[in-house]
């Protein structure tokens, strides 16, 4: 599967435009990991807790999304983006979309 952010794949001509695909997760930290992250805004820096759970969040968004993808046959999904929404304190939504497409 390619997966472009960008309208088309470069070098590539676009034979057919599937649909939109998403994928998205919901994703927080357990409490041990939201006390350290609440000393880390104390002395400033990055907080790697968050860092991470966003991280993975983001990799299995993507993953469904595919799934989605590979499911309605396409061979690519371009103009792909990215969103976060606030949930609960300490959980977030990311949601990937992109447009399925088959290449020629």
């Amino acid at each position: 599967m390619i997966l472009v952010s960008t309208e088309s794949v470069p070098g590539r001509e676009t034979a057919e435009a599937l649909g939109l695909v998403r994928g998205s997760t919901i994703r927080a930290k357990h409490l041990g990991k939201d006390i350290l992250a609440v000393f880390r805004t104390l002395v400033g820096g990055e907080i790697r807790e968050y860092t991470e759970m966003l991280d993975e969040a983001r990799s299995r968004a993507v993953q469904r999304m595919v799934a989605q993808a590979e499911s309605m046959g396409a061979d690519a999904i371009v103009n792909i983006r990215f969103s976060t929404s606030y949930v609960l304190s300490g959980a977030a939504e990311i949601m990937a979309y992109g447009t399925a497409v088959k290449l020629k």
